[in-house]
């Protein structure tokens, strides 16, 4: 598509300036190659280039210009500075590079004080004096000190008060930083070209003024939409500049503008994805996607990349969330000291040096064993050597080039290093972290010695502080920038989702550490100021001649309204909302039918009461959870709940009577001291800290007097105790029936009380016992054993305010009788299931209601209930 005829505000702007920029050349008899000009981004280069070679037929005097031979400097003022000069900063100097400024902004800190925040502090301060770097390059090197005296003595004033002295110091010693640093750009401010065009964005640059000041003869600023400029009024102390106001960039509303209101933030990022490829579908290339929101731009991105489509995202995202980056975390989690389970794993589980099956039968174990940390390891694992070597290499303290040295060598252990190698985020990660061999000689001036936090702390804030984008490609169909970087651009169409209130602010909030009146006496743009940058990029987008709007209506279940800026360009262009953008295709509806599977070919050796119960409620069930083994693994790293209690209490109830039984204390000073010490022993077994235990703490003494209460009534009745959580197993059949019995007792004429212990409510409990309930549970347990008397009790132990009361049994009444029915039971189901009965899921009843099988069974698209 002719670009010309899709962009003519583009082009008329070019054209405009790059006719001003020879004027002034003629004007000032200045060759083109003694002439520099500032485009405000990279990007705009090629296209600053473009448009001088595209007006050269109408150049006033070829002769001085020489187009063909010679063209200006068109830069950006980085660029230009590096051209200039081969800077290379001083060790305190702001590197703009987070893996050095992070180090000295922690020794700073140490030297002013600070050093027990320094970790801590070290990431806030390094940000605070990035966002002055900018105004103190636009001062002259012989000024900068000065300034920075003269400011900080300004800025200091009413931030004494004890709840700011943080933010007062952090304040200080960035502004001190700031200004006794050297900087790239410092060349720029001594360079003297013929001349030197400025071209603007929607915010004037402090070294533009800087350098107007300097040389006011020699310096022309040029917005580069010229249709910005109300008059070409000079600013105070400025002799040449131009004052710009948002009302002149009022653009009429195009036919071709939509509007679209999603319902959330999933189905926008679909309609966003529908909008671009709709342009690309009608020959619009390429289309500018609009960065307003980073998670809802990564959505849409995915979407466009499933389809194919080429997106090259100028804006780029932390290099932290990178996988390569990823890896190496995980490899520094796992190797602190308090690494829990589920960080060792993820480590291992992508490291390819790790054998795959060994890993998956550790975190299987660990996972059915409950370890959260990994010291709970077992040192006999096959795999416990290997990962315990790697981690201990990266434990003791040492400097940043030998823990530099000593990370590269953990990564190769790993097999990591030719992952990282063969990625460009990977290579940007070994790049930023110094590992390339000989990069860390650049760390031999720090002499700290960093601990394995400190070093994992600096690994974050080194990743956290670089950008990675990927590569521009010739064939790239859609572009994701920001809003203030379509100034310039050749563009078909541009689509801008995230237009609700939230994220498109027609007063932007200024962000950082700095408040409104510090922002003022330091020169940072305040609020006034960014919403009238804000205004006029939205201004400038509505020039383009296929522009796509969209917002959420709701977020978190919580109302969202659109942005005021669109709220006021449909009041006064009268736009109502657009069709959805998305095809639409109609679909029939074909239900599903209850599975009807056959578990014959799935024979089990071995039945647990909770694997009959699950047939007993439902056939289905039985045979996905049970017979297939699709069962969810276990969470590691989950918050202590009342199944912990349980299992804790269990513990504890073991041990207690397990030491009773060698020393059967009737004393109750000595049981509470027994029942005491039991507890500690679970807590440190089961791996649970203070923390973990203390939604608990509070009850376990009544729960404790409660049960004590309890047993000293039972054991009145000449119950004894035998044993407890012991594995049982019993055969019948082709199968055995098996199940660890909480607790076994002996009456005194000899027979067993089988006992299972109860944490839940007391009505449940009493519940069970009910005969149309047809609860199979102790029936089951009392199967286990071989005696032909069996006497089975639900024990409630429970907190209760009464605590006399806390703990309760709840006899199984006819237990015999109905142990004797439960193993018919269970023998005809076992028969039906080998001959191939069809094993149904029922889909009714409460059980449907928490089912871990019910996304298999797919009762929600069944055809009947």
């Amino acid at each position: 598509m002719d670009e010309i005829a899709i962009n003519h505000h583009v082009v008329r702007a070019w054209d405009q300036t790059t006719r001003k920029i020879r004027q002034e050349m003629q004007r000032r008899r200045v060759h083109p190659s003694d002439l520099v000009v500032l485009v405000p981004y990279a990007q705009l280069m090629r296209q600053a280039r473009n448009a001088w070679l595209r007006s050269h037929d109408s150049a006033a005097q070829p002769s001085l210009h020489a187009p063909t031979l010679f063209l200006p400097h068109f830069q950006t003022s980085m660029n230009w500075s590096r051209s200039l000069a081969g800077f290379v900063p001083a060790p305190q100097d702001i590197h703009l590079d987070a893996a050095r400024d992070v180090l000295t902004a922690a020794s700073l800190l140490r030297r002013a004080g600070l050093a027990d925040q320094a970790t801590l502090l070290a990431g806030r301060l390094m940000q605070a004096a990035w966002s002055l770097a900018r105004l103190a390059a636009a001062v002259p090197p012989q000024e900068r000190l000065t300034w920075g005296h003269e400011t900080g003595l300004t800025l200091s004033a009413g931030m004494d008060a004890p709840m700011v002295a943080l933010e007062s110091a952090i304040a200080r010693i960035a502004l001190a930083w700031a200004a006794s640093s050297s900087y790239a750009t410092d060349a720029v401010l001594k360079a003297q070209p013929g001349l030197l065009v400025v071209l603007e964005g929607f915010q004037t640059e402090p070294i533009t003024r800087q350098l107007l000041k300097q040389r006011p003869d020699h310096v022309m600023v040029l917005p580069l939409d010229l249709s910005l400029v109300a008059d070409l009024t000079p600013m105070p102390d400025d002799p040449v500049s131009l004052v710009r106001s948002p009302e002149s960039a009022q653009s009429p509303t195009r036919p071709s503008m939509a509007l679209y209101r999603a319902s959330d933030v999933s189905d926008e990022a679909q309609m966003a994805a529908a909008c671009v490829i709709n342009h690309l579908r009608a020959g619009r290339t390429p289309v500018a996607l609009v960065a307003q929101d980073r998670f809802l731009t990564r959505q849409v991105h995915a979407l466009l990349t499933q389809q194919g489509v080429i997106v090259l995202d100028e804006t780029g995202w932390k290099l932290s969330t990178t996988r390569s980056a990823a890896l190496v975390m995980n490899l520094l989690r796992a190797c602190a000291w308090n690494a829990s389970m589920d960080a060792v794993l993820d480590f291992i589980k992508n490291a390819p040096a790790f054998d795959t099956s060994t890993v998956r039968a550790l975190e299987v174990s660990a996972r059915h064993l409950g370890q959260r940390d990994w010291s709970a390891i077992p040192g006999h694992e096959a795999i416990h050597d290997q990962v315990q070597d790697l981690r201990d290499s990266l434990k003791a303290d040492r400097k940043l080039k030998a823990w530099i040295d000593d990370l590269r060598m953990a990564l190769s252990t790993a097999g990591l290093w030719p992952v990282l190698s063969q990625d460009p985020a990977g290579q940007q990660v070994l790049d930023t972290l110094r590992l390339q061999p000989g990069s860390e000689l650049e760390f031999e001036d720090v002499a700290l010695r960093m601990s394995q936090g400190d070093f994992t702390s600096w690994v974050n804030e080194a990743l956290e502080g670089q950008r990675f984008s990927s590569m521009a490609d010739a064939t790239v169909q859609v572009i994701i920038l920001p809003l203030s970087q379509l100034l310039g651009r050749s563009l078909a169409a541009v689509v801008m989702p995230g237009c609700d209130e939230v994220r498109l602010a027609t007063s932007p909030e200024p962000v950082g550490i700095w408040t409104p009146q510090q922002r003022t006496l330091l020169g940072l743009p305040g609020r006034e100021e960014l919403t009238l940058a804000h205004q006029r990029a939205w201004n400038y987008l509505l020039k383009f001649p296929h522009v796509d709007i969209l917002w959420r209506s709701s977020e978190g279940g919580e109302t969202l309204a659109a942005s005021g800026f669109v709220q006021r360009l449909q009041s006064q262009h009268q736009l109502a909302l657009s069709p959805d953008p998305r095809g639409s295709r109609a679909l029939v509806a074909i239900p599903g039918a209850k599975p009807l599977p056959q578990g014959n070919t799935l024979p089990l050796k071995t039945l647990s009461s909770t694997a009959y119960e699950d047939l007993r409620r439902c056939p289905y069930r039985f045979f996905a959870l049970r017979q297939l083994k699709l069962q969810a693994a276990d969470e590691l790293e989950t918050q202590t709940d009342k199944r912990d209690f349980g299992n804790w209490l269990h513990a504890v109830l073991k041990e207690f009577h397990d030491q009773l039984k060698k020393a059967p204390y009737s004393d109750a000073g000595q049981r509470l001291t027994m029942i005491n010490a039991a507890a500690n022993q679970a807590t440190v077994a089961l791996g649970l800290s203070g923390a973990d235990f203390l939604p608990f703490a509070a009850t376990w003494p009544r729960v404790r007097a409660g049960y004590l209460h309890w047993l000293a009534e039972h054991e009145g009745s000449g119950a004894i105790f035998v044993e407890a959580e012991t594995w049982k197993q019993t055969p019948l059949g082709q199968i055995s029936l098996v199940g660890k019995i909480d607790r076994i007792d002996r009456l005194p004429d000899g027979s067993p009380w089988v006992m299972d212990y109860k944490t839940e409510s007391r009505v449940v409990t009493a519940q069970r016992i009910k005969p149309e309930n047809e609860d199979t549970q102790l029936a089951f347990y009392a199967a286990l054993l071989p005696d032909d008397t069996v006497s089975t009790a639900y024990i409630s132990v429970t907190e209760d305010r009464k605590t006399k009361d806390a703990s309760k049994s709840y006899a199984q009444a006819e237990v015999t009788a109905l142990r004797d029915q439960l193993l018919a039971g269970i023998q005809s189901d076992m028969a039906q299931i080998a001959s191939g009965a069809v094993m149904p899921a029922l889909g009714e009843g409460k059980s449907c209601e928490f089912c871990a099988a019910r996304g298999l069974c797919r009762k929600d698209f069944w055809s009947s209930p």
